[in-house]
């Protein structure tokens, strides 16, 4: 990422990412499509609405993968062997920890948790399974992410991307077996997920392991390195809280959603997988944004940086508009995937035409916030991103549902916090020297 065409670059390093990142989600999404095809939209509603408590407990732990694979970046573009070596057993560690912690809080807190999210009675018991069993596997998930986050750091998005595939297959396998086959219900499509996840982690660790490279990982050497842990934990607990919080946000709009019963609860959740497919490009192209960055800063390079910024953003917001097509032309259809109840996809549909005209607004807060990032401005990022995903959203959903109890109202949320997000983003990179501040800073002390 440090030579050669920029548009190039950013491409390669995006393609693999988002196609791994479809496999992703296409593997979650199967867990909803055979809920809602061969349990019941009382099933459908169970799993989607886990997802924002998911990623809420889990947004921490992937944000703090997030600033180790900012780090990784730097330390690899200025190949630091050293460093870099602190710097991956560390994270690994965290990891490892992080994912023990988050078992314990998952299996024994989700009752409380999901009863506090008002979820209605007749969902209750199918959730708390779903919830439970998906939390078992909280470790494999974590080590999976961090372990990507460093391949992904050192630009190699298209192993994790061979490892998605494989297990997204294993997974919808596996759903159609145990729900379809065995008629385990909402249980067989959470061990479905969990053995999946067992499978990617274990493929990420072992590659990490093979490879002869700065960033190899040898399990004697798995420690915390105390300096790298803060510089870890500096750079990504702001970019966690952002994730926790916006996901938090996400849960209290999940609870005024629940209040409107199964139908609309099935209906939404249908629709947020469909909007899992069509923002992961976005967030790539942010990813790429934060890795391109940090590499071309590590290596001096930055008059690179802003042509990248720059590019990076044409790219997403192309992709923006032929999505947004596509959902105009087919979103009725897809729906049907999910669930042939009219209401439920008349609420999907609801949600559709909500949000599909503003993803270009997301694309400029997603890109712009990956850049700073990936130069250490990650505090700068969480400020920007929790106060228009949280703060404007909560005021939204708080003031407007208590004048318009509708559900339209609700989801109105979503565009009117990506509008003050990209508003906020753009101001700020125009009137703060960001680049420079951090050329400035004393680069690369563990």
């Amino acid at each position: 990422m440090i030579e050669g065409s920029i548009i190039k670059s950013i491409m390669l390093f995006s393609i693999p990412l988002l196609i791994g990142n479809l496999f992703q989600q296409l593997y979650n999404t199967a867990d909803s499509v055979i809920a809602g095809n061969f349990i019941g939209k009382e099933a459908l509603a169970a799993v989607g609405s886990s997802n924002s408590l998911i990623n809420l407990i889990i947004g921490l732990f992937i944000g703090i993968s997030t600033g180790a694979g900012v780090i990784i970046a730097q330390y690899y573009g200025a190949k630091d062997k050293e460093k870099m070596q602190w710097a991956v057993h560390t994270s690994m560690m965290l990891s490892i920890i992080g994912g023990v912690l988050l078992t314990f809080i998952g299996v024994f807190l989700s009752p409380q948790i999901l009863k506090a999210m008002g979820t209605p009675p007749e969902v209750m018991e199918q959730s708390v399974i779903y919830l439970r069993i998906y939390f078992m596997g909280s470790l494999f998930n974590i080590t999976y992410n961090m372990g990507a986050g460093i391949l992904r750091g050192v630009g190699d998005s298209k192993r994790p991307l061979y490892y998605l595939c494989i297990t997204s297959a294993v997974n919808i396998l596996l759903d159609i077996l145990f729900v379809v086959v065995l008629r385990m219900g909402v249980k067989g499509t959470a061990i479905a997920t969990v053995i999946s996840q067992v499978i990617s982690s274990v493929l990420v660790v072992w590659t990490l392991c093979r490879d002869d490279d700065i960033y190899r990982m040898y399990f004697r050497k798995l420690r915390i390195d105390v300096r790298m842990m803060k510089r870890i934990l500096a750079m990504g607990i702001p970019s966690g809280l952002q994730s926790a919080i916006i996901s938090f946000s996400n849960v209290i709009v999940q609870s005024n959603i629940n209040s409107f019963g199964a139908n609309a609860m099935a209906g939404t959740s249908s629709y947020m997988k469909i909007d899992g497919f069509v923002i992961l490009p976005i967030m790539s192209f942010g990813m790429a944004a934060m890795t391109f960055t940090g590499q071309n800063i590590g290596a001096g390079k930055f008059d690179r940086v802003k042509k990248g910024q720059h590019r990076t953003l044409l790219i997403s917001e192309i992709y923006s508009i032929l999505a947004c097509s596509v959902l105009l032309i087919f979103g009725k259809q897809l729906l049907t995937i999910f669930s042939s109840d009219p209401q439920v996809n008349a609420n999907g549909h609801l949600m559709l035409k909500t949000v599909m005209p503003f993803y270009f607004l997301l694309a400029i807060a997603q890109v712009y916030t990956g850049v700073l990032r990936g130069a250490g401005r990650s505090m700068a990022a969480m400020l920007l991103m929790v106060g228009s995903m949280v703060g404007i959203r909560m005021l939204w959903v708080g003031i407007m549902t208590s004048i318009i109890p509708k559900l339209s109202t609700v989801l109105w949320g979503y565009p009117v916090s990506w509008s003050a997000a990209a508003l906020g983003v753009i101001i700020y990179m125009w009137r703060v020297d960001w680049l420079h501040l951090g050329e400035k800073k004393e680069k690369y002390s563990a």
